[in-house]
C-alpha cells in the first residue's frame, strides 16, 4: 500500500434506488445530506438517505458510507484500490461513488464493523463523522 488512508464513516443510512432511464430525478432524491444521482441509457441511479425513499420505488436500503478523505489528484493509482482489495478479502461487497475530490465506498450497515476492521489491518483509519452527514 502507497500510504495510509483516513476514512470517515458517515452517519447517514443511505439507500440505492433505481428507477426508469427516462424519469425525472425527484425532489426528494436530492433533498438530504448526501445524495447521487447517475443516469445512463439503462437507468436512472440514486443513492440518498433511506428515509426519504417513499414505497413503492426498487430500492436495496441499509448502507452506510465511507468517505476517502481526500482530496486525491485525478490521476494518483491505487487509492480505491488499497481500500477494495482488505474488503474483498473480509467478504464485504462494496458500491462505489466517486467525486472530483474523494471516493466514498458504501457496506451495508451490517457490515461496518467487519469493513472497519479489515481497513484497519490493511492499515488505514476510520473514524466516525462529527456531525451530521
Amino acid at each position: 500500500m502507497a500510504r495510509s488512508l483516513t476514512l470517515t464513516l458517515l452517519e447517514t443510512p443511505l439507500a440505492l434506488v433505481r428507477l426508469g432511464a427516462d424519469a425525472e430525478v425527484p425532489g426528494w432524491a436530492t433533498a438530504g445530506p448526501f445524495s447521487s444521482v447517475t443516469r445512463t441509457v439503462e437507468e436512472l441511479s440514486i443513492v440518498c438517505a433511506e428515509s426519504l425513499v417513499p414505497e413503492g420505488f426498487a430500492r436495496e436500503p441499509g448502507f452506510r458510507a465511507l468517505k476517502l478523505e481526500g482530496p486525491f489528484p485525478l490521476d494518483e493509482v491505487g487509492i480505491l484500490a488499497s481500500v477494495a482489495s482488505p474488503l474483498a478479502a473480509a467478504g464485504v461487497a462494496l458500491f462505489v461513488l466517486a467525486t472530483f475530490d474523494t471516493d466514498y465506498v458504501l457496506v451495508k450497515a451490517d457490515r461496518v464493523g467487519a469493513a472497519s476492521r479489515a481497513l484497519e489491518a490493511a492499515g488505514h483509519r476510520v473514524v466516525r463523522a462529527a456531525g451530521p452527514s
